[in-house]
């Protein structure tokens, strides 16, 4: 629950926050006259500010507050760059911060930054009204968020259930609010995936196939069968509808995520495939084996902090490690197992080429071949990134595994 003063009198309201953040102790009621200095000092002091203003001024002071952000990390990564190489500060270049420590330190400088940008608070009525001037209408987009988690009980401190999220008030901080607004217009819309020449439809906590290059990977390499195929981890269920689209006969997706279970089917029902494809919800494989499974886990061993990231980051490689062990169990005898892994990790020093051969050896497995393709997202152009020289030198690979 958060807890406020408001005009003296004590308020509180169930605390929102799809990435587990606590609840603020430290609140504030604000409004227009708040000027943007004011509103990013009191954020960085871990108080947060419940917005009582227009709606628009709301946003255009959070992107105020970001731009302050913005200048923050540049300065503690060329501190800590200084301190790496004994040279002068205003000396420092990107390529002086050695990775992983680079990785580190711009991992640190998100969370810090998402920390105090998520400390603009936005009040929702119950039914999902906002009860601010100029407010958008946030009901569809806010249902459409958390109605896949909706008949899952959820307890308060208190040990009170909500069955649903939208029946009482909550707060929210603004930037996830524009988040889910987003996620809701990407899942309306729909995102064109070329290598399928269809629409695939997120829905809000599950990753976007924005980058097509592994899914070409995909629709080219060599089918080593075409009567039953297993996807690991199956998302947006992309993959399985890429594999059922070039003529395997039926595919087994399975999935944890609840978000994840209902986009998949969701999408594969759009793309009328779903009568050649089931979704399972399981963690990594179903029952039985195959003669082709394929698994494109997350590529970065780091922690996720949101539910999204999970589709990018894997504390400890655990999935691709489960996948790994796994295999040779659940393939058909002359069976392949399809990898697809970039080898990011490996530029940014939180893996090397040994170790991920050295993982697939243990599992009793070997590499039959391996299909690369180069990165085609703005960020691997972007020298001012700061991981730029890791994305630059990035190859997403298709790795052909078989047991021994």
């Amino acid at each position: 629950m958060l807890h406020w003063t408001e005009h003296d009198t004590p308020h509180s309201a169930r605390w929102q926050s799809e990435n587990g953040q606590p609840a603020p102790k430290r609140v504030v009621v604000a409004d227009d006259t708040l000027s943007a200095d004011t509103a990013w000092r009191l954020a960085c002091e871990g108080t947060a500010l419940l917005w009582r203003g227009d709606y628009h001024n709301a946003r255009q002071l959070l992107q105020a507050m970001a731009r302050r952000a913005a200048r923050k990390p540049r300065k503690d990564a060329e501190k800590a760059a200084a301190k790496a190489s004994g040279k002068a500060a205003h000396k420092i270049k990107a390529a002086d911060v050695r990775f992983p420590e680079a990785f580190h330190l711009h991992r640190m400088a998100q969370a810090q930054r998402a920390r105090t940008l998520g400390m603009l608070l936005i009040p929702v009525e119950a039914g999902g009204c906002i009860p601010l001037r100029r407010a958008p209408e946030v009901s569809d987009a806010l249902s459409a968020a958390f109605g896949e988690v909706s008949s899952a009980a959820l307890v308060n401190e208190q040990g009170n259930e909500h069955a649903d999220l939208l029946q009482a008030p909550f707060v929210l901080s603004l930037r996830e609010l524009l988040g889910l607004i987003g996620a809701h217009e990407w899942r309306r819309q729909g995102v064109l995936v070329p290598a399928l020449g269809a629409r695939i439809h997120p829905h809000y906590g599950v990753f976007s196939p924005l980058r097509g290059e592994y899914l070409d990977l995909i629709a080219h390499a060599r089918l080593s069968a075409t009567t039953l195929a297993f996807d690991i981890g199956t998302g947006t269920g992309v993959i399985a509808a890429l594999l059922a689209q070039r003529g395997v006969q039926r595919v087994i997706a399975t999935e944890t995520s609840p978000r994840a279970l209902t986009c998949a089917r969701e999408n594969l029902v759009r793309l009328g495939l779903d009568a050649c494809v089931e979704v399972l919800e399981a963690d990594l494989f179903p029952p039985g084996r195959a003669p082709l499974v394929v698994c494109n886990p997350p590529w970065v061993p780091a922690k996720p902090s949101s539910a999204v990231e999970q589709a990018v980051y894997d504390a400890d490689s655990r999935m691709l490690r489960g996948f790994l062990d796994g295999l040779a169990a659940h393939l058909e005898e002359g069976g392949e197992g399809w990898l697809i892994l970039s080898d990011l990790a490996e530029h940014l020093g939180l893996r090397s080429r040994e170790q991920l051969l050295g993982w697939i050896e243990a599992a009793g497995l070997k590499v039959l071949g391996r299909e690369d393709v180069r990165p085609r997202h703005a960020k691997a152009g972007d020298q001012a990134d700061a991981l730029h020289t890791a994305r630059a030198a990035e190859v997403t690979s298709l790795w052909r595994l078989a047991a021994r």
